[in-house]
């Protein structure tokens, strides 16, 4: 695939776009605005570029990749950190947009993805209010670590005043999610499936949704690694250090998380699963529980059904 197929590393940034093309090693650089993006994708097709790379860059790269598929090219994203650790590999410890430019499409040739889920703009827009419920969440536990300390009555007034306007804030961000999920009757139905796991609430279904389009096609182990609580070996020669997690999905893990702390009481399966863990320290114990959970959501997608609890044997 590699050698037949014209490709394209993409740098982005908020005002411009670094481009490199291979084979060819073409390059361009274009304002990041509706008339670059214009010109950026009649270049690109003219030059016969049928797959684009980008890094996911906090959103940045969206703009770009939408405009790109619709034109009918087929775009991955990428871990920046993967192709960081690509450009050292290289020797590449120079720094610059096109010299990234350049690696990112070195990169996508010498490691070609797997076809990536199609961008869902109804999942996107999910992940938008997801994002903002999330820090409004935070706001809130400020306030309420603010209120530990405070003294002064006027000032914990104030940020009570703040703590309850920033809850209308967020209750209504949740009536929101529920909304939009409700909307389209596949997600409406997939929502109820994840929901039927007891210890499974509607922030951990709806952050699924919109954060792990690749729940339910995966192996236990693949999605156990995409969120990052699957346990990796860090032993070498003498030095047999404990196994740990690493990387992931961090707001999908953070969802998780909460679940995983009320599943360990009230889902029998995951909390039989707790149990026999009690020789574990309890972080330990937590993330096998979180691991365990996710592979049970996994497979609830996979086969279509709501789950069920076993019958004892």
């Amino acid at each position: 695939m590699a050698d037949m197929v014209r490709l394209a590393g993409i740098d982005v940034s908020k005002d411009k776009l670094d481009v490199h093309v291979l084979p060819s090693g073409e390059s361009r650089t274009v304002a990041y605005d509706r008339r670059g993006l214009a010109g950026l994708r009649r270049w690109l097709i003219g030059l016969g570029v049928a797959l684009v790379a980008v890094e996911a860059s906090g959103g940045y790269e969206r703009e770009v990749s939408e405009v790109l598929e619709d034109a009918g090219l087929i775009v991955h994203r990428l871990n920046p950190l993967r192709v960081r650790r690509f450009a050292q590999l290289k020797g590449r410890l120079a720094k610059t947009d096109r010299l990234d430019a350049r690696t990112i499409a070195e990169f996508a040739c010498a490691w070609p993805q797997e076809r990536q889920p199609r961008r869902d703009p109804r999942r996107e827009r999910l992940a938008e209010h997801l994002l903002v419920r999330r820090h409004t969440q935070d706001a809130i536990l400020d306030c309420i670590n603010q209120l530990e300390h405070l003294r002064d009555g006027p000032l914990r007034r104030l940020v009570t005043a703040r703590k309850a306007s920033l809850e209308r804030v967020r209750d209504k961000l949740d009536r929101c999610l529920v909304e939009l999920i409700a909307e389209h009757d596949d997600l409406a139905d997939l929502s109820e499936r994840l929901r039927s796991v007891p210890a499974v609430g509607p922030v951990l279904a709806t952050t699924l949704i919109a954060l792990l389009p690749e729940l339910g096609s995966l192996t236990r182990r693949q999605i156990a690694s995409l969120v990052g609580v699957a346990p990796f070996d860090r032993s070498s020669g003498r030095q047999n250090s404990p196994k740990s997690i690493e990387g992931g999905r961090a707001a999908v893990r953070k969802a998780l998380y909460m679940a995983a702390m009320v599943a360990s009481r009230h889902n029998p399966i995951i909390a039989a699963f707790y149990e026999r863990l009690a020789a574990k320290k309890g972080k330990v114990r937590l993330v096998a529980c979180m691991r365990k959970l996710i592979v049970t959501l996994n497979a609830v997608v996979r086969d279509g059904t709501q789950w069920q609890q076993p019958r004892p044997t």
